[in-house]
């Protein structure tokens, strides 16, 4: 069963759940479109590289795969290796040819979870001016999603302030 849809090409990431360190991603996909697609260069990319970094099928040889061809109606799997810190939004690209034109693809994002997170942190929004005067404070929200019961939950923010010229 496919999960995902987005002209010409179906496509499913699993597993969506794993665990911290070194692991390995299948992204699946089939060209659902009426012709072939080749000379494919795919990449998985994350939104936030300190939770989940890329590696491609194994460390040090680049993020991407290569495909030479996907037949209409045809599918095929590629893995790729990530080192996973915490949960983050993937996606992935296609950078080809369809009928002897250039093809670009880009998926939609799908969420990674790191198993034993408690909670991340969904949103947050800068109530007062963002442009405030340096010294000022700010005030904020922020929106914390739990992924299951825990307790001692500690939120911190780390701030990069501008640097000042003397």
């Amino acid at each position: 069963m496919w999960s995902r849809y987005k002209y010409p090409i179906e496509y499913e990431l699993e597993p969506m759940e794993i665990e911290r360190g070194a692991r390995w991603l299948t992204l699946k996909l089939k060209n659902t479109g009426m012709h072939p697609l080749k000379k494919l260069d795919i990449q998985l990319h994350s939104l936030d590289t300190d939770c989940l970094t890329v590696y491609g099928t194994s460390f040090g040889f680049g993020t991407g795969q290569y495909l030479e061809a996907l037949e209409p109606n045809k599918e095929t799997k590629l893995v790729f290796r990530v080192n996973a810190n915490g949960s983050t939004d993937v996606y992935a690209t296609i950078q080809g040819r369809e009928d002897g034109d250039p093809f670009w693809w880009e998926s939609g994002f799908t969420r990674i979870h790191v198993s034993d997170e408690k909670a991340y942190l969904e949103s947050l929004l800068v109530l007062s001016n963002p442009y405030t005067t340096i010294g000022q404070t700010l005030s904020a929200e922020a929106t914390v999603k739990g992924l299951r019961k825990a307790s001692g939950l500690r939120l911190e923010f780390w701030v990069e302030t501008p640097l000042r010229k003397e």
